[in-house]
């Protein structure tokens, strides 16, 4: 079954449904989610894409995002990818929602209206191979000098909300 993403306006109003890669390709509006975990030293999770991803593999990113299903709330993805990707879930908390359109590589594009969710949590991560192929903690001061330094080792995304979620929390 081809994967669909939820088509919405600036009000996050359902809007339809389209096939994911189209979506990316013509670069409509659609729901999305960004989880940002942090252990509770402060310290922010970050996953390295696996090569094999669809676009912008290999690069560094926060713990999961991805798009909700038709009928399907967002907290209620967030958990699910949260669990598919990295191998645990925890509580997480809505913190805001931001428009962004950007262009990716393999010729797509970002149009999203991206729900933010933070949680916090120290216990085992068993990433699913397929989707991560790397993961640590790191000090969320030592990340922004990295992403300054290396702005090219991070999805575009990251790079988008990362200041965005710290400025919410005060980091």
């Amino acid at each position: 079954m081809m994967e669909q993403v939820i088509l919405v306006n600036e009000q996050d109003e359902p809007q339809g449904l389209m096939e994911k890669m189209e979506a990316h390709r013509k670069a409509e509006l659609h729901r999305a989610f960004s989880v940002f975990i942090f252990h509770p030293d402060g310290r922010m999770l970050i996953h390295k894409r696996a090569e094999t991803k669809y676009h912008s593999g290999g690069l560094w990113t926060n713990a999961c995002c991805s798009h909700p299903r038709n009928g399907e709330g967002t907290e209620a993805a967030a958990h699910r990818r949260l669990q598919e990707e990295m191998g645990f879930d925890c509580p997480v908390k809505h913190r805001f929602h931001f428009i962004y359109r950007t262009p990716l590589d393999q010729g797509l594009y970002e149009h999203e209206l991206d729900h933010v969710f933070t949680g916090e949590y120290d216990g085992d991560i068993t990433p699913d191979p397929e989707e991560v192929m790397d993961w640590k903690y790191v000090d969320v001061e030592k990340l922004k000098v990295s992403m300054e330094m290396n702005p090219e080792d991070y999805t575009v995304w990251f790079r988008i909300a990362f200041p965005k979620v710290i400025d919410f929390l005060g980091c």
